[in-house]
Order: C-alpha cells, then structure tokens, then sequence
C-alpha cells in the first residue's frame, strides 16, 4: 500500500451510505420511503445463549421424551380460544402490501403446521380466510377494509396501536400497487399514493381503548380473543395499559420489525430492539399478576428455533414473523436474482417492498409478477420453515430440561455482550452480573 492510499480513510459518522444518502435527499428534495427492517447493526438474540443442561439441570432424551409446544390464547375469556399446536405465528401482512397469491401461500402455510396468520391493513381476502384454520383480524388505525361481517369471520381480532418499524407512525401504499380490487377494498381512488393513519380515530388513550375492546366483543358476541399489538417504544406502560384495556393477549413488536413501506427514518432510528422488549413487557404482566394468562406475542427480526426458544426464555408465549415468512415464500431468493438486478437490488439486499416489481411475486399487485408465485409450492415452503423452528426450539427446550417451552426461563440463560444483558436482564456470561440491576461483577 503506497503512501497516498494509506491516507485515504473513510469515516466512521460520514461512511460511502451516509454520503450517498446525503447527496440523494439534496438532489431530491424527498425523504427515502422503503420496506424491509432495520438493517443497523442491533442487539439480537445471537447476542444470548443457551446454557443447555448438563450436573444442575437433567436434559431430556430428544427421541423418547416429549416436548410440547401448543400455545391457547384467550381461555376462560373468550367462548373460542384460539388453539396454536405450535408458539410461532404468522404476522399481519395487507393484501396490497402482499400479492393475493402470497396471502393464499400465507394462509396454507400456517394452516399446514398448524398456527395462525393475520390480515393486516386493507381487509380479509377469501384466498387467505379460505385456507387458513385460525385467522386473526386485524383492526388499524386506517379502517381499510374493515367491516363487521368480516370481524365475525374472524378467529381473533388484533387492534393494532403500533408496529415495530415505525411506531407513532403510520404506514403507506403507493398508488402502483393500489388495483381496482386493492381500491374498492379500501374505498380507495385506485392508483394514487395512500398513507395510513398513525392513530385510530375515534378513541385517544386507554379508557377509550377499553370502550373499543368491549364493542369489538359485542359485534363478535364474544365468543374471539382480542388482541393488542403495540411498537416496541415503552413496553412496561403499553403492556399494562393494554391489559389494563382487557386485552386477552399483547403482541411486542420490536424495532427489527418489517414494513411495507414507511420513511426510512422511522425504521432505523425508531422504537427498542426485541430483546429489550420483551422483558420490560414481561415485567408488566408479573407486576398485575397475569404472566401467562395474558398471553404475550413477540415480533421482531425472530429467524430461527434459537431466537423462538430465548424470547421464550424471556417470557413470552410465542412469536410472530413477518420477514422470514416471507424468506420462506421466496422473497430474496438466488434463483430470481436477475430480475432483483434489473430493478437496482440484487437477492439478499431486496427492501423495496413499496415499489410493486417483486420478481418473486410476493411483494406486488403486478398480475404477471404474481403469477410466478406458486400458491401451493409457496406454503409448502413455508410450513416447512415453520416445522424445522419447532424443532428446534422442541431439541432446545429439552435440553435444558423441560417438558414444554413454556417452562423455559431466564435462568436457562446468559449475555455475551454487557448490552445484551443489560437489555436482556440475564446475565453476563460466566458472572452473576446483569448490568442495571446487580452491583458489580460477580
């Protein structure tokens, strides 16, 4: 290296990305709206293990003694809880985001290994109410597509306060994807940019949301779970006031959470990471009393049965995915990298969702773009997907000792970074120290 390269250091705060996105919102004039999650580097559950059993704790024999994995929302609260065989359930995606042949490979996937999946913005499609078991509805601030025929063909309803890419935020729907059918789902103009409403309309707090829950159990007659989705942005006081509601279960969605579209601001700088989340929501449900029963959902950046099994350990009930569902249908896949390149993307880096020219079918309304999506294989893969986290989390969970995930806690386990375990409130690996809560290293 000569000695002129050797000077030639890039920096830190002003690195090529931040450069390059300096120099676009100059020649531009418009914020960068895209989808996708955070892609900053964050706290993650890689940043937790496991500790496994070995003279303190009894394994289990994988091949000889059960695991449990079932998950049973709103029981005792509602006339028909929602009954999950497995703790992994399948996020809120609109049709308009999501093609109707993603929402249909949504539906079968989930039902195939037997879980939920969720409507997200814009309304019920047959495709997805006809093959999915256990549909949960959900009920934004937007009211696209909201009806009460279709809140009664629900298996549960989710009203959706915030999401984790953009909490405080609403979200949008650019005018390439709204089709007719998108926009007389939504009482739309077709093909004009739409953003959704970062609050519901007709209440402002949590005594209102308590009115709302009851009139939503009255148009259902009570027989569904209500659900409480809140952005990962102060989960101690959104859980309890949520509970506080009636809710019958919570769902944490953390800032590594996906979006359709939203400003690009909101999903880096925006909301707490998932394992910090969780255990202030955690924390909340033990303080009133109602750890387990209310039952607790956690969202964001979830990928693998290891990341199932430590938000467990945490506390929650179960988890939800999004993008990995999405992975799983054929987002980003190497066999349509040609077509990511032809837009300016490339498999593994594709985020813009809002755009409406998914080569893969699933993040468009672009009818010969969607075709190429396989219903049938697309689900396939995904109950696949869902299978392989259930056994993981089943070979994890039994080997620390237990009989059922649920019976994970954190005690089974440790931080490999102060940070995580700050966050976390588990502690540093080989000390008694979690940082915030204990004195000192120990």
């Amino acid at each position: 290296m000569d000695e002129q390269q050797w000077h030639h250091r890039e920096s830190y705060t002003f690195d090529r990305n931040t450069i390059a996105e300096i120099q676009r919102a100059a020649n531009t004039g418009i914020y960068r709206i895209r989808g996708f999650g955070a892609k900053r580097q964050l706290p993650t559950f890689d940043d937790l293990v496991l500790l496994g059993a070995s003279m303190s704790r009894y394994p289990l024999e994988g091949y000889r003694e059960a695991c449990a994995t079932d998950v049973v929302i709103g029981e005792g609260r509602a006339e028909r809880p929602v009954h999950l065989e497995i703790p992994i359930t399948i996020a809120g995606m609109s049709f308009g985001s999501l093609s109707a042949q993603a929402k249909e490979a949504l539906g079968r996937g989930a039902n195939a290994a037997g879980t939920s999946t969720t409507t997200g913005d814009g309304g019920m499609t047959v495709e997805e109410r006809g093959h999915s078991k256990t549909l949960v509805y959900q009920y934004l601030p937007s009211r696209y597509g909201m009806n009460p025929d279709d809140l009664r063909k629900a298996d549960a309803i989710e009203v959706v306060v915030g999401q984790g890419a953009k909490p405080g935020g609403g979200g949008m729907l650019l005018g390439q994807k709204i089709t007719e059918r998108v926009a007389r789902m939504r009482a739309l103009p077709e093909g004009i940019d739409q953003r959704s409403a970062c609050r519901h309309p007709d209440w402002t707090g949590p005594d209102d949301l308590e009115i709302k829950i009851l009139e939503l159990r009255e148009v259902v007659d009570w027989e569904v779970p209500i659900y409480v989705k809140v952005g990962a942005a102060r989960p101690y006081y959104d859980t309890a006031l949520a509970v506080k509601a009636g809710a019958d279960c919570v769902v944490v969605d953390g800032m590594q959470g996906g979006t359709a579209a939203t400003q690009e601001v909101f999903i880096e700088h925006v909301g707490i990471p998932t394992i910090a989340a969780i255990p202030e929501a955690v924390r909340a449900l033990k303080d009133l009393g109602v750890h387990r029963e209310i039952k607790l959902i956690a969202a964001g950046g979830i990928r693998s049965g290891a990341d199932v099994a430590k938000a467990i350990a945490l506390g929650a009930d179960a988890v939800s995915i999004g993008t990995a569902a999405l992975i799983a249908l054929g987002d980003n896949a190497p066999r349509h990298d040609d077509g990511y390149r032809s837009v300016g993307s490339a498999a593994g880096m594709w985020e813009d969702y809002q755009a409406g020219n998914d080569p893969a079918g699933i993040t468009t309304q672009d009818p010969m773009l969607a075709k190429r999506l396989d219903p049938e294989i697309a689900g396939r893969r995904l109950a696949n997907y869902l299978q392989v986290l259930t056994l993981e989390v089943q070979t994890l969970a039994r080997a620390n000792g237990k009989s059922h995930v649920h019976n994970l806690e954190p005690e089974d386990l440790a931080a490999l970074t102060v940070e995580a375990a700050a966050m976390a409130k588990v502690p540093l690996a080989g000390t008694s120290w979690i940082p915030g809560v204990t004195a000192g290293m120990g």
